[in-house]
């Protein structure tokens, strides 16, 4: 018997599940991309809520990701004080230290 070029389940594939029209793919793609607008949107509010002062401020993405890039670098610098606060005092806090090359690679970045 010869080899068919679509074998029977491909056959019922394509009767089951119509091809889309022009427009239901444009619909689709623009429900889509309307969605990933609003995961984005989302996740910006979200962050404008963690940052401080960010209450009143315009919400553009730019103006929420520099806060957050400064609100981070604070957040380090205040922790790196409060580590050496505590060396000071003879605590031992080793468990709590963080590579230096990832905090080095970090800052280049940045």
């Amino acid at each position: 018997m010869a080899a068919s070029s679509s074998s029977p389940s491909s056959k019922n594939n394509a009767a089951e599940k119509p091809r889309l029209s022009e427009q239901e793919k444009k619909n689709n793609h623009i429900a889509s991309e309307q969605k990933r607008r609003e995961a984005i949107r989302a996740g910006f509010d979200r962050l404008a809520d963690i940052v401080p002062g960010m209450e009143g401020q315009g919400r553009s993405e730019a103006t929420v990701l520099q806060a957050t890039v400064q609100y981070t670098k604070d957040q380090i610098n205040e922790r790196k004080l409060l580590l050496d606060t505590a060396k000071q005092m003879g605590i031992d806090v080793s468990q709590y230290e963080i590579d230096q090359d990832v905090v080095k690679e970090a800052a280049s970045k940045s």
